[in-house]
C-alpha cells in the first residue's frame, strides 16, 4: 500500500522559513515523480513544485520561484520543500502526491489530475 505523510507545517511570521517533509512508504522514490500542492478555502488545489525520480529536474510555479526549493532523499524515501521568505499569500494546506505517469512534460505534473496518491496535508500559516 502507498502512503504519504507530510510534516513540518506551522505558524511563521512573514519572511520566515519552514521545511516541509513528505515521507513515503509502499514504493521507492526513485520510481516516482513527487509534487507539492497547496489549497486554500474557496480555491482549487494549486501545484507548487515537482521533482523527477532522479532529482535532476525540478519545476516551480511562478509565485514561489527563488523562494522555495524542492529536493529528495531516495534512501530515506523522503521529499522536502524548503520554503524561505514566506508571505501571507503562501498560507494554505500543503499536500504531497506521487505520480507514475511517464512521457509528459515536467510542467504538466503541476496538474493535480496527474496524481493518484496523496498525503493528508500539513497546515502552513504565514501571519504576523
Amino acid at each position: 500500500q502507498v502512503q504519504l505523510v507530510e510534516s513540518g507545517g506551522g505558524l511563521v511570521q512573514p519572511g520566515g522559513s519552514l521545511r516541509l517533509s513528505c515521507a513515503a512508504s509502499g514504493f521507492t522514490l526513485d520510481y516516482a515523480v513527487i509534487g507539492w500542492f497547496r489549497q486554500v478555502p474557496g480555491k482549487e488545489r494549486e501545484g507548487v513544485s515537482v521533482i523527477t525520480r532522479s532529482g535532476g529536474s525540478t519545476y516551480y510555479t511562478d509565485s514561489v520561484k527563488g523562494r522555495f526549493t524542492i529536493s529528495r532523499d531516495n534512501q530515506k524515501n523522503t521529499v522536502y520543500l524548503q520554503m524561505n521568505a514566506l508571505k501571507p499569500e503562501d498560507t494554505a494546506v500543503y499536500y504531497c502526491a506521487t505520480s507514475t505517469t511517464r512521457g509528459i512534460a515536467l510542467s504538466r505534473y503541476l496538474s493535480s489530475t496527474m496524481y493518484h496518491y496523496w498525503g493528508q496535508g500539513t497546515q502552513v500559516t504565514v501571519s504576523s
